[in-house]
């Protein structure tokens, strides 16, 4: 594909601008030199429409294709959604409107902090935290709160070995002490190690259930009684909320303080750094920390409560990624109740589907019925000197987005797979035969997979040299 520079024409111009409505003033500066002070090519306007066009069949999204990608929930996002964040009312709000001129923007943080609280069994919601991460933070943030009011200096923080990174990331950035607790062989939580580690000077367990292995916490009722009864705090990485939506409550697991992704679960595009929004939801005793302000209502009017003296403080200028919040709410009101359920079952449906498909092929290092993901192991096609990268770059030549490579890090070769619940079986059968095809293609040519993708337009980079050595300088033409 040629750069746009090089459809450039002397001569050729691709805009027509509207009559002057301004007094014409003389710039003094020729015509000539205006042009050569600005490197912009010079195309028509099919010239121009057609070279985005084709950039934009460069790029893969997930409303080109597949997107298994394990641990992000990269499902279709409707477009309804879209167009009711779009809305006039919604587009236009600024944020330092007067109360009075924003009751509907209100409302509607108002309903969605409840709906989730009914979703996920907690008492009160913070819609500030601008992504997953930083409400991991914001709910850390309030758990030393409330151990500083009881008069406890705790310092540790327990934390999976599968977990996601943000974990221990965030725990180290409040300023905890980051203790690992093994997974046991059936790729659960240790309890051996748990009851060993869970003292008095421990904080909080971060854990996300379903867990990073896509598997469900078969003791989680246990797991909370150990960490509860040691007066810590039991914090629910929602990641994989996606897994149990109108099943099971992080309320009812013995959960404190949960986080969503609402970019994730509750479907607004993201990716490339976003937009997110990572709520956070607290039980009655800690929902005095909240980050302020805080919606309320008073009969029919919606107001902003920042009277919270014991309160956090912000963690985002004004009340959070508005547009990801409204996408959240029509999402949640269009499915209702039954439909959310309908998610997590048909999420969790693929999931196995694919995984039985594919168990053959491929290790599988933990044969149970999985949740809305499931990890697989290239271990077997190490044998023939094939990476669990050169098959996730060999689907990119068979049209699907590769999934989740090398995480967990407790899978060797970890291959994470994700269908989510907007996939037909037409799609993940045309998987599932690419997946096995690849598997054929590692024993019988391997360099084949070695030297992916091929139907590129650039071969596989060095992405080892790109990190270290990153050449950011613009070149001058």
């Amino acid at each position: 594909m040629k750069l746009i520079f090089e459809l450039s024409a002397e001569g050729r111009e691709g805009a027509s601008l509207p009559e002057l409505d301004v007094p014409e003033q003389d710039l003094g500066i020729p015509e000539t030199e205006l042009r050569s002070e600005i490197p912009l090519p010079e195309v028509s306007e099919v010239d121009v429409v057609r070279h985005y066009t084709a950039l934009s069949r460069m790029n893969f999204g997930v409303d080109s294709g597949f997107y298994p990608l394990g641990s992000c929930t990269m499902k279709y996002n409707p477009k309804v959604n879209e167009v009711i964040a779009g809305l006039p009312g919604f587009k236009s709000a600024h944020p330092y409107q007067p109360e009075e001129l924003s009751q509907g923007c209100l409302q509607v943080i108002y309903e969605l902090s409840r709906d989730l609280a009914e979703i996920t069994g907690m008492d009160a919601f913070t819609l500030q935290p601008a992504a997953g991460a930083q409400g991991e933070l914001t709910g850390l943030m309030m758990a030393k709160a409330y151990f500083k009011r009881r008069g406890e200096n705790r310092k540790k923080v327990l934390v999976p070995d599968s977990a996601h990174g943000t974990n221990p990331a965030s725990a180290a950035l409040c300023g905890y002490e980051v203790v690992e607790i093994p997974s046991d062989p059936r790729g659960g939580v240790d309890m051996v190690e748990l009851k060993g580690k869970a003292t008095e000077d421990v904080a909080a367990l971060m854990l996300t259930n379903p867990n990073t292995l896509g598997l469900f916490e078969e003791n989680i009722l246990e797991i909370s009684d150990i960490v509860h009864g040691n007066g810590g705090l039991m914090y629910c990485d929602g990641a994989n909320m996606n897994a149990i939506l109108g099943i099971a409550k992080p309320g009812d697991m013995g959960f404190d303080i949960v986080h969503l992704n609402l970019h994730k679960t509750f479907s607004a595009p993201h990716g490339g750094g976003g937009p997110g929004s990572g709520p956070v939801g607290v039980k009655e005793r800690l929902a005095r920390f909240l980050p302020k302000p805080v919606v309320q209502k008073n009969g029919g009017r919606y107001f902003l409560d920042y009277d919270r003296p014991e309160s956090i403080g912000r963690v985002k200028a004004f009340y959070g990624n508005f547009s990801v919040l409204v996408k959240a709410y029509a999402y949640i009101r269009a499915l209702g109740p039954e439909g959310l359920k309908e998610v997590a079952e048909n999420a969790v449906l693929n999931a196995n589907y694919v995984m039985r498909k594919l168990e053959g092929a491929y290790e599988l290092p933990y044969d149970r019925v999985c949740k809305h993901e499931f990890v697989l192991s290239g271990k077997r096609q190490l044998d023939f000197g094939v990476h669990a990268m050169d098959i996730a770059k060999r689907l990119i030549d068979y049209g699907f987005h590769p999934p989740t490579v090398y995480f967990p890090l407790i899978v060797k070769e970890a291959i994470m797979i994700e269908p989510t619940e907007t996939e037909g079986k037409e799609t993940l059968d045309s998987f599932v035969e690419a997946m096995l095809k690849i598997a054929e293609e590692a024993e019988k040519e391997p360099e084949l997979l070695r030297n992916a993708p091929k139907t590129t337009p650039t071969t596989r980079l060095d992405a080892l040299t790109a990190a270290r050595k990153p050449n950011l300088r613009w070149k001058e033409r």
